[in-house]
């Protein structure tokens, strides 16, 4: 047993019985909108591999977070709870504190006999010293590297593998080694695929695929790309800088409704009319996927050559997704567009997942953990994510592959939340960003956010307004609603309450 592996109870000497389940490759990358998959709708972006896993499976194209910055969101997908519910609702926090009742599905599964392994980040606490404060989490196999940009000499083992074999300087800019530990590294421009930390990230999971020792196994790969900044080599880069990659969604209505939000609700840029800066970081941000692509080709051939692809399930999905100049913002923060909150949600395990089935039924991130432990038969106490299996099993009445783009009915409402989770200014000496406070319901026909604190509020008909332009929030006729939505909104934020420590007695 390496340093890098945790002892499973199973070791430890407890017994277990492990019955016939399948390992669980679940790759997980940084930022990545819904709307970046080719056979999917996007005739724009090449992802001929991540097509193939919609083809041998299952996609849900109306998946969403619960949360549109990382560490909320990776709490609540992690233990099938909304972040509110599991006290994990910021970033930069000292440490995961996982109330009584939760529990990652990592250790869940780690207990019923999983070897459970994780490449890159994990981010359910700062790493912004190095590698953050773990939980129980069950990876007994763990490579961490939080970015490719993650500070030097502080649990970045991409840049330790760089240094390992005399290619740092060719990747990483040292000219201020003092800034680089205290920023982040900066990584130069038009990086060799092979040195990529996408590809450093895949590299390290074919290792711990190819050394399968006859346990099930699940392993996290979480890619830190398409996050920013947006770098992509220039060969991968330049194929999509051309005339007829589309325009961010724009209206000037986006302006006023911005200018009426951002001064008591945070955002990562300053609202503005998109333009070649925008369509040049798009481009990036295609070829950026473009490299997770081959990468997942890469990881599926892997197991094709082992032997292990029709007894493994794959799971490809976000963490939350990334504005890219639409209603005139980059990056992330206090909002809940579709570009930020809907994200990919693909599932693959020939034999038992339908294959070719896409479905836009409204599903949730938490609803991973619970399809994951119907898959292996072990539910958890305490979540509030729904299995997918009723929709994506092979014994699912209905014509099969034919069916794809039909609705399936899951939810009727998604939920995502944003309690305080960034301050912009933390460390610059300025004082604190304000604290924002939103959530978002949606329903099959209707998005509601509640900007708590403000008057005023978001309202989209996404049947009539699919992109969102037309905020009906004040609109004639909208009050009865928006007062339906909002009352739905506030009973589901109490019913979603952490209860405390178990209930033993009747007093």
């Amino acid at each position: 047993m390496t340093a890098n592996e945790r002892p499973t109870r199973m070791q430890r000497g407890e017994r277990r019985h492990v019955m016939d389940r399948p390992n669980v490759l679940w790759i997980c990358t940084d930022q990545q909108r819904y709307d970046t998959i080719g056979c999917l709708g996007n005739p724009h972006i090449r992802t001929p591999n991540i097509d193939r896993l919609c083809a041998e499976g299952s996609a849900f194209t109306h998946a969403y977070c619960q949360s549109p910055i990382c560490t909320p969101s990776r709490a609540s997908f992690l233990t099938g709870l909304y972040p509110s519910s599991v006290h994990c609702n910021i970033n930069g926090n000292r440490r995961f504190n996982i109330p009584e009742q939760a529990q990652l599905v990592t250790h869940h599964l780690s207990d019923v006999g999983y070897r459970c392994g994780l490449v890159g980040k994990l981010h359910l606490a700062s790493a912004w010293d190095g590698y953050e404060e773990r939980i129980d989490d069950g990876y007994e196999f763990f490579h961490h590297s939080q970015s490719s940009c993650q500070h030097m000499d502080l649990a970045n083992e991409y840049t330790d593998w760089l240094d390992s074999i005399g290619k740092l300087d060719e990747v990483v800019d040292q000219t201020n080694r003092d800034d680089a530990l205290r920023r982040g590294t900066r990584i130069r421009e038009n990086i060799p695929f092979e040195l990529h930390q996408t590809t450093w990230c895949a590299d390290r999971t074919i290792d711990f695929i190819q050394e399968n020792n006859g346990r099930p196994w699940l392993l996290s790969l979480n890619i830190f790309d398409p996050h920013g900044p947006f770098d992509a080599p220039d060969d991968f880069r330049r194929p999509y800088e051309t005339p007829d990659l589309p325009a961010p969604l724009f209206s000037e209505t986006d302006i006023e409704t911005q200018a009426r939000i951002a001064p008591t609700h945070m955002f990562q840029s300053t609202p503005h009319a998109p333009g070649e800066a925008e369509q040049r970081n798009k481009a990036s941000y295609y070829g950026m996927i473009d490299i997770i692509d081959r990468n997942v080709g890469r990881l599926l051939d892997c197991l094709e050559e082992t032997g292990q692809r029709e007894s493994t399930l794959v799971i490809f999905t976000s963490d939350h997704g990334e504005m890219l100049g639409d209603h005139g913002l980059m990056g992330k923060g206090c909002r809940f567009y579709e570009g930020l909150v809907r994200v990919p949600l693909i599932f693959s395990w020939p034999g038992h997942i339908r294959q070719g089935l896409v479905s836009d039924a409204l599903v949730e991130l938490t609803d991973i953990a619970a399809t994951l432990t119907d898959i292996v038969g072990q539910p958890m106490e305490w979540m509030q994510g729904r299995s997918l299996m009723p929709i994506m099993s092979e014994a699912t009445p209905g014509p099969g592959p034919a069916d794809a783009g039909t609705a399936a009915i899951h939810r009727d409402f998604v939920r995502c939340e944003f309690y305080d989770v960034l301050d912009m200014n933390w460390g610059t000496g300025k004082p604190p960003s304000p604290k924002s406070y939103a959530t978002m319901y949606r329903d099959r026909r209707y998005k509601l956010v509640t900007y708590h604190g403000s008057d005023f509020g978001e309202l989209y008909d996404l049947k009539n307004d699919p992109d969102e332009h037309n905020n009906l929030w004040e609109a004639p006729g909208s009050s009865d609603v928006r007062c339906r939505l909002i009352k739905r909104s506030f009973d589901e934020s109490i019913v979603i309450t952490d209860p405390g420590s178990r209930r033993i007695g009747r007093f």
